[in-house]
């Protein structure tokens, strides 16, 4: 027996036994803090009627969940590595079920949004632990198919919300949006305190307090800015105060981490080539699957006429091929065959013909799934590439700062695609429609058949022009990520 024959047993032997077993618990734990992300994207006119919330209430609704798991990821990460990261999913686990609980019983809309932000700080917890447990319970021959995993159902995750919600609300009170949490929570709270063995960083120090506020609070103010420009404008006090805050803090927050003797984030990554390559790529693909998805579901309601389940489950062919391919193996075995940088290449290339296809596809549904299914390929194949490039070019024994990097660029690229190609489209929607406001008040003001679709041609030519910006830049991202990947290989350092 050779010494790599030797090694490759005793790293077998070494494995634990019930690893997949524990992978479907993450999973699981992992599809609810993904689903409500967009569970609410079909609830707004429910939760304005029976809530009698107006804009600004229904936009901390479905915003503060999102604002306080971007904003704690980076914190989350470093105190998972600090104090175990099955504590720490246990915990997320917890506060995420209480969040769900209040959420469902909400008698107002008040209570609806602590509820929310609740739910966000253990879904920061969750998207951190979850993926830096899958990087201590799997070995380098088992971790691509395991990210794979866990990466496709971060895609259903999202694509379900919207179907889900549907379905919810077509037979239940709005409350059962967050109330159906609660049963999955306990089995995967139950699962996980059996089955996830504890982990955590050697070492340590003191816990970096002053780096976990400042990047919590810069981090919230950056997204918060993002999401907050297309329904204010850019030019509010809601855009100008909150931006130059936000880059403020995460100066300071940088600052700081150069200073400190425990630094919550070791700002040497990002000498990484490797780790900036990564990066690069998980805040391009999800800027432009993120906006496109977001174009695509209003391009079906608005310009097809379907209403908003029958929207989300025409867009489900993305998230089943993504799935499809993730857990069949095929994705995995490519990646190790290709190697990161070509697989990343490839994934957002195929990616984003898929974005060209579906924008090019205005009448009919057969190319619309046509590009459907090449989005999720290209997304089976670079999201797992490119997850596990960010953490493998991060020490084992940093694997939450890894997870809380991937998951903070990640809000961030989703953010910035959904504020950027809606900027891009309604800019083209104002060149087109001057007088227009917005699609809803110029499809309600259009007196005859003539202007209506006058209308509709124009929202279909902008949400076109945006889409492919969003393909465009996918494109640019993944050629740019790979040839960094590339270069750090060959220069390593």
């Amino acid at each position: 027996m050779t010494a790599a024959t030797a090694q490759a047993e005793t790293v077998r032997e070494d494995r634990l036994p019930g690893r997949w077993l524990v992978l479907a618990v993450i999973c699981l734990a992992q599809l609810v803090v993904v689903l409500d992300n967009t569970v609410l994207n079909v609830a707004v006119p429910t939760l304005g009627r029976e809530l009698g919330a107006d804009t600004a209430d229904i936009q901390w609704i479905v915003n503060a969940y999102s604002l306080v798991q971007a904003g704690l990821l980076l914190a989350a990460g470093s105190a998972a590595d600090r104090y175990g990261r099955r504590r720490l999913l246990l915990a997320g686990l917890v506060l995420f079920g209480l969040g769900s609980l209040a959420a469902g019983l909400s008698a107002g809309t008040g209570q609806l949004v602590a509820a929310r932000a609740g739910m966000g700080v253990g879904g920061a917890l969750l998207m951190t632990t979850t993926l830096a447990v899958v990087l201590q319970i799997f070995d380098e021959g088992e971790r691509t198919r395991a990210i794979a995993a866990w990466s496709a159902v971060s895609a259903l995750g999202y694509a379900a919300g919207p179907p889900v919600g549907g379905l919810l609300l077509a037979h239940f009170a709005w409350g059962a949006l967050f109330l159906v949490n609660v049963p999955v929570v306990l089995v995967a709270l139950v699962a996980a305190r059996a089955l996830v063995p504890e982990s955590r960083a050697p070492g340590g120090g003191p816990p970096d307090l002053v780096g976990a506020l400042l990047s919590t609070a810069g981090m919230t103010a950056l997204v918060y800015a993002i999401v907050s420009g297309p329904d204010h404008g850019w030019g509010t006090v809601h855009v100008l105060l909150a931006a130059p805050t936000g880059l403020l803090l995460l100066a300071a927050f940088v600052r700081w981490e150069r200073r400190t003797a425990h630094p919550m984030l070791d700002l040497s990554f990002f000498r990484n080539r490797r780790f900036v390559g990564a990066v690069t790529g998980v805040v391009l693909i999800t800027f432009g699957s993120t906006g496109v998805l977001f174009l695509l579901t209003q391009q079906l309601q608005f310009v097809r006429g379907y209403p908003p389940l029958e929207a989300g489950l025409r867009m489900a062919p993305f998230a089943l091929t993504v799935v499809a391919l993730n857990f069949s193996g095929l994705t995995a075995r490519l990646i190790v065959r290709l190697g990161h940088p070509r697989s990343i290449a490839l994934g957002m290339a195929v990616l984003a013909a898929g974005f060209g296809t579906a924008a090019l596809s205005a009448h009919g549904y057969g190319p619309l799934l046509a590009g459907l299914v090449l989005m999720g390929t290209g997304c089976a194949i670079a999201n797992p590439a490119i997850v596990e490039a960010v953490v493998g070019a991060i020490p084992q024994e940093r694997a939450g700062a890894g997870a809380g990097i991937d998951g903070a660029m990640a809000e961030v690229g989703a953010s910035l695609g959904v504020a950027a190609l809606g900027a891009v489209m309604n800019a083209r929607i104002t060149a087109l429609l001057p007088a227009a406001a917005s699609v809803p008040a110029a499809l309600a003001a259009a007196g005859t058949e003539t202007e209506r679709a006058a209308v509709l041609d124009a929202f279909t030519a902008a949400s076109r022009t945006a889409q492919l910006a969003g393909a465009a830049a996918v494109l640019a991202g993944g050629l740019l990520a790979a040839l960094l990947l590339r270069r750090a290989a060959r220069h390593p350092g």
